[in-house]
């Protein structure tokens, strides 16, 4: 498969990431159960944001340098575009997420401790799933069409069942746990399993934490695809994508008061979703440029973000 990526660079990439996480998890105590403030979360969403701005500036001299302008731009756009739309399909990650904490009763000061093994495992899923999938476009490149598929569909049912939420109670994996392990009344603190008279039981801190990292694993098989449409390229693929997943948790914190006033923010996400599947079905007859879809994913979350305000200050929700 062809790369931009090199040792060095791939390198670079695994230090910042590791060294990300380690600031956060040791300096700040992301381990701790803390709750997370407002101004906490602008701040390490600001972080994210511009870590990853940065990454792409750095890639673009070091590209400028040794392969000349014209790469440089190219593959510049293309991890601006991916960053783009893996940090917007996310955003309907993290309405899940919430959905989720609310209905295992989880305080905002143990949800950090449960995004932080969450976000951990989609780490390493998503790698895996990358270059499965980058092999997979090498070796087949018919299967394009099919993720082309998947993702107008997948468009369509968010679309048609925005406002339709799960019933997690029913959920199979949730059940299977409950059937083969006791399970704690309430919650034991930042514990996700404890001992009692010998018999070993699991939290509903835990049983959160299982249905965060499922959601991912759902949302991993759309915003996946959906950066192949952009690029091929695994080293673009895989640094867009976890620079997004990295600055998820405390996008989830800086949305957790306010997400109610992005309700129609879904209807835009389905038609990014409905736009980047179509691009990937007709990119053998004609292919759009990646600055285009730049310009038309921009375009479209601004008016779901516009339209969505609107909405929540014209009908505000109902405060129960």
């Amino acid at each position: 498969m062809e790369t931009i990526g090199n040792t060095g660079l791939w390198l670079v990439f695994a230090v910042v990431v590791a060294g990300m996480l380690a600031l956060d998890l040791f300096v700040f105590k992301s381990g701790h159960q803390h709750r997370v403030s407002l101004k906490e979360a602008a701040a390490w969403s600001a972080g994210w944001v511009s870590v990853a701005l940065l990454f792409n500036l750095g890639l673009w001299w070091y590209l400028t340098e040794s392969s000349g302008p014209v790469i440089a731009n190219d593959k510049a756009l293309e991890f601006l575009t991916g960053y783009l739309v893996e940090k917007s399909l996310a955003v309907d990650n993290v309405f899940v997420w919430m959905m989720i904490f609310s209905y295992f009763a989880i305080p905002l000061e143990l949800q950090r401790r449960v995004l932080l093994y969450g976000i951990v495992g989609a780490i390493v899923l998503r790698t895996i799933m990358i270059f499965s999938g980058s092999w997979l476009i090498t070796e087949f490149h018919w299967i394009l069409y099919i993720f082309g598929v998947f993702l107008i569909l997948t468009g369509f049912k968010m679309a048609f069942f925005a406002e339709h939420e799960p019933d997690l109670a029913k959920n199979p994996f949730i059940r299977w746990i409950r059937n083969h392990y006791p399970v704690t009344e309430t919650l034991e603190g930042e514990r996700f399993f404890l001992r009692r008279q010998g018999v070993l039981m699991v939290t509903p801190l835990f049983l959160a934490l299982v249905m965060v990292e499922i959601s991912d694993v759902i949302f991993a098989v759309d915003s996946i695809p959906a950066v192949f449409a952009i690029t091929n390229d695994p080293f673009i693929v895989l640094t867009s994508n976890l620079f997004a997943i990295l600055g998820l948790r405390a996008m989830y914190f800086l949305l957790a008061d306010i997400g109610d006033r992005f309700a129609m923010l879904k209807y835009g996400l389905a038609v990014i979703l409905v736009f980047i599947g179509t691009k990937m079905l007709i990119v053998d007859w004609y292919k759009i440029p990646v600055l285009v879809s730049l310009s038309v994913v921009g375009a479209i979350l601004l008016v779901s973000v516009i339209f969505s305000l609107w909405h929540s200050k014209r009908y505000p929700p109902v405060q129960l």
